[in-house]
């Protein structure tokens, strides 16, 4: 099967779309034909070696961990697809491997696609959608009438999260450039602050919840924005954000830090409100398999609006 290959850690030139061995299938496991699968600001990392220390295995490696197509086959202790099932989700670890003609995941990474998506749409959802559900209701403990704050509304993670405090009542102000105001208003968010043209922070009101999602702030530099009880949840495991981890544990004001696990019950969430319209996928671009290279480039701007969705609708070998 062609799959997108690198032998090494390094720039997007390493990236190749290669040829790979089709995946085993195993007794909890799914086999899936990928119609689409999209990019995030892991991939980045993880090709460049940012984590290396907590990966395992050979090269040549993969990249991505979205994907959404039809499943082929099941192991025997899957009930919920089945083969002709549409299907989307996110694999868990730090090896990425979506971005393949076939990929075999854990029947818990997976849940139904909603009908009403195409597949490019489902695969830009679940590790963003996965990531600001997750921060919200379980490091955030958002709550109805919460005043939450998103920096960094208009990347892919962003955009999921306004529309999923406004899903919890949360009342948002969203910080993005200017050129990213009416999409942070579209989505959902009452209040927006732009960087570039507005000190965001100069007077803001008391907030309950600050997730910042673009990583460049901390709980120190927010600290007087809080309430009481007051959450600051970040995305990044950086050494700062683990040391205020430890440091706020039993303060009022703390920080939190939202590592993404897949899981079917949260996928199946993410699809209700999307079947329903109350969540919609934001799309920058659909690139093809053979402009993965591009794809990295354009995601290293860390200037994405929504997400890059790589399809693989058109075979590139005999199935």
């Amino acid at each position: 099967m062609k799959a997108v290959l690198y032998d090494r850690y390094g720039p997007p030139e390493v990236l190749r779309v290669g040829d790979r061995p089709l995946p085993t299938l195993r007794f909890r496991e799914v086999l899936i034909r990928v119609h689409a699968a999209s990019l995030n600001p892991k991939d980045v990392a993880v090709r460049k070696g940012r984590f290396r220390l907590l990966q395992s295995g050979p090269f040549p490696r993969s990249c991505g961990y979205d994907f959404a197509g039809v499943v082929l086959a099941v192991g025997p202790e899957v009930t919920h697809v089945g083969p002709g099932s549409e299907v989307f989700g996110m694999v868990n670890g730090m090896l990425g491997r979506t971005c393949a003609e076939y990929l075999v995941a854990d029947a818990d990474e997976t849940a139904i696609k909603p009908a009403s998506l195409s597949f490019e749409q489902a695969a830009s959802v679940p590790l963003v959608g996965l990531t600001a559900l997750q921060a919200l209701r379980d490091e955030g403990t958002i709550e109805r009438g919460d005043r939450v704050v998103i920096n960094g509304a208009s990347g892919g993670v962003g955009t999921m999260a306004i529309q999923i405090a406004r899903l919890f009542g949360a009342e948002v102000t969203a910080i993005c450039s200017s050129a990213n105001e009416a999409l942070a208003t579209a989505l959902g968010a009452r209040h927006v602050r732009a960087y570039d043209r507005v000190r965001p922070f100069v007077g803001m009101s008391e907030v309950d919840v600050f997730f910042d999602v673009f990583g460049n702030q901390s709980i120190h530099e927010v600290h007087g924005l809080l309430s009481d009880r007051g959450r600051y949840v970040t995305t990044l495991p950086k050494l700062r954000n683990l040391l205020d981890l430890i440091g706020t544990r039993y303060a009022h004001r703390r920080a939190h830090l939202v590592i993404v696990r897949s899981n079917r019950a949260d996928l199946e969430q993410l699809g209700r409100w999307m079947e329903s319209g109350l969540l919609r996928p934001v799309i920058e671009r659909v690139y093809g398999l053979s402009e993965i290279t591009d794809a990295h480039r354009r995601m290293e701007t860390k200037r994405v609006r929504g997400k890059l969705v790589i399809s693989l609708a058109v075979p590139l070998a005999a199935d």
